[in-house]
């Protein structure tokens, strides 16, 4: 007589859940929905599958992101506050580089302010201030976010759901370090200028400030501490968090060039690719 197969486990369901997000991001396809056998109903079972995802893809973890830091952000993926997400080796380049957009439906680049950790901040019960997360950075970086996601429409699939498609994480522009001045200025008021062009042919520019994130991207980096240490997940030293855009996402076409100017804390820039 055939024995039944046995349930699967919830870590063989996770595994499941990211398999079928790998897939589609290698392959630039979407799908509406993830299958209802493995699909997180619940941000404790999405972050659960997109913890797989390293192990999915061979790749490492090098950083984090932070996905809807304001609140059109996330009126606009319908959520009712930040998600964090995995930068995946293989997926960071320095400025100035020509970024992917073979099966980027999203097409925008993302103005950020990125901090890379000089220590670990381990898990504990206790939230980490503000003053403890900041005292553990070792610097601060102008970004560009190139962001997607394997589902369609991803404004309706939900939070669990996009927490397992790794908050929409794909591409990240790292530019070079700002100047320590940065730790005595007031990120909340700090205004960032973006401009896009096609070649020599300027398209448009747009300017933000950090107080689009979450109010100051100190206080989204904190966040992210806090919400790692509740998933009991230590932010190593050497990783990257950037912290969510701080202008209305820069609509992109392939071929186009995007850059950031941080004033006296420096630019990145990149290119879309034509192909």
């Amino acid at each position: 007589m055939k024995q039944p197969r046995p349930e699967p486990t919830e870590q063989e369901t996770c595994q499941q859940t990211a398999q079928v997000i790998w897939d589609h991001w290698q392959s630039g396809q979407v799908l509406s929905k993830l299958p209802e056998a493995c699909r997180p109903w619940t941000p404790a079972q999405g972050y659960a599958a997109q913890a797989q995802l390293p192990t999915v893809s061979g790749r490492e973890v090098v950083g984090w992101k932070i996905a809807a830091t304001s609140v059109n952000g996330q009126l606009h993926i319908n959520v009712g506050g930040p998600l964090a997400g995995r930068l995946l080796s293989g997926q960071v380049f320095k400025s100035g580089a020509t970024v992917p957009s073979a099966g980027n439906r999203m097409r925008v680049a993302e103005p950020e302010f990125a901090f890379a950790m000089a220590q670990d901040l381990t898990p504990q019960t206790a939230p980490y201030t503000q003053q403890q997360v900041m005292a553990a950075v070792a610097s601060l970086h102008p970004a560009l976010e190139v962001p997607d996601s394997r589902l369609e429409p991803f404004t309706s699939a939900g939070e669990a759901q996009l927490l397992a498609d790794n908050a929409c994480a794909r591409h990240f522009v790292l530019g070079p370090a700002a100047p320590d001045l940065w730790r005595d200025l007031d990120l909340s008021t700090y205004p960032v200028h973006a401009r896009v062009a096609h070649g020599h042919q300027l398209k448009y520019t747009r300017d933000g400030t950090g107080g689009n994130v979450l109010g100051d991207p100190r206080i989204a980096l904190t966040w992210l501490a806090n919400q790692l240490s509740s998933l009991g997940i230590t932010l190593q030293k050497g990783h990257v968090v950037t912290t969510g855009t701080c202008m209305v996402p820069l609509e992109l076409q392939p071929g186009d060039s995007a850059s950031a100017d941080y004033g006296p804390l420096g630019n990145v820039n990149m290119v879309f690719a034509e192909t």
